[in-house]
């Protein structure tokens, strides 16, 4: 077992800029702390993000604030029904006067990808892009290119509006680390909102923070210690999605169409293990696998149509299955 209080005292050290960060995007936007840690722990992580939430609830403006603070380059793309993966990855141009081709690279190459409205893209452009998050490159003009370090994908999308939208199919969905769903903000907080934007003079965040520290920080991730018990806990807790009856849930049994992969215990433990580096712990607790679990697990529980017909969602499973296994 390593020494719990030397990796606590390095992360203390190395992940100074973190509450940095988080205290600068907190200057623009106001409340959504579990959109903002999903954020966080997506990067610390090295996992890409799916925000779903209504319109005007700060998601894309979440995204490009983080950015911002980290210094690293960013691009949005609007996701459209017209969209090309040409447009996403880039394409060759032709110069006439030279005779030539160059390569013209798209703007998926950058540190902060913002995929906005993914769901209205066809399947050939949400293909592309979910291939350059999984393999972190690109085959253009027949080389293959890397993109650069961190490369992070935030995708957004609007639950309501299924006019023109192309539902991602569930394997592609499992690319992504975390869910987050976005919420509405408290009165107090929409006040807030209201006092700091209202105003011509909005506030603005300020580079806090480089790439090259979030890469250095991620290294630290393995450092953070997790007991044997807490992963049988996570295995225990992603096996009850698949085997609710040999879990102690029989009722959950017809609920339950396909459970979580093992890369959901993978994407568990990694996630945790970033809920801990923004505590600043360098151990795991049951509370981080909780805290974590149901961004990680909501996309990868898919609910048979008896259990969307008794209104029961993957939520819902999540819940009982996190009730249910014993916390070490």
């Amino acid at each position: 077992m390593p020494d719990v209080e030397a990796v606590a005292a390095r992360i203390e050290r190395e992940s100074v800029f973190l509450r940095n960060v988080l205290e600068e995007v907190e200057r623009v936007i106001v409340g959504q702390k579990a959109l903002l840690d999903g954020l966080l722990i997506g990067l610390l992580a090295d996992g890409h993000v799916l925000l779903e939430g209504l319109p005007g609830l700060a998601k894309s403006l979440a995204v490009q604030s983080l950015a911002t603070a980290l210094g690293g380059t960013f691009r949005r793309i609007q996701f459209t029904p017209d969209l090309l993966p040409s447009d996403l990855l880039g394409t060759q141009v032709y110069d006439a006067r030279s005779g030539t081709w160059s390569v013209r690279q798209g703007p998926v190459f950058a540190n902060f990808v913002l995929a906005d409205e993914i769901n209205r893209a066809p399947a050939k452009v949400q293909s592309a892009l979910l291939e350059a998050m999984q393999e972190r490159q690109v085959t253009l003009a027949g080389e293959t290119r890397a993109l650069p370090a961190p490369f992070l994908v935030l995708a957004t999308q609007n639950p309501v509006e299924l006019e023109g939208t192309y539902p991602l199919p569930e394997a592609q969905i499992d690319r992504f680390m975390l869910k987050v769903v976005v919420g509405y903000p408290t009165k107090d907080e929409e006040r807030a909102i209201v006092e700091r934007m209202a105003s011509m003079h909005t506030p603005t965040v300020r580079r806090v923070a480089s790439p090259e520290q979030v890469v250095q920080i991620r290294d630290l991730l393995d450092a953070v210690f997790v007991d044997p018990k807490i992963t049988k806990y996570v295995i225990d807790v992603v096996f009850a999605t698949r085997e609710p009856a040999a879990a102690g849930l029989p009722a959950l049994k017809p609920q339950v169409l396909y459970g979580a992969s093992p890369r959901a215990s993978i994407a568990l433990v990694r996630a945790a293990r970033a809920r801990a580096l923004l505590d600043g712990r360098g151990y795991v607790t049951p509370h981080d696998v909780k805290s974590v679990g149901f961004d990680v697990l909501r996309h990868r529980v898919i609910t048979t149509y008896e259990a969307e017909a008794e209104g029961l969602t993957s939520v819902d499973v999540i819940r009982a299955v996190f009730d249910t296994v014993p916390v070490p």
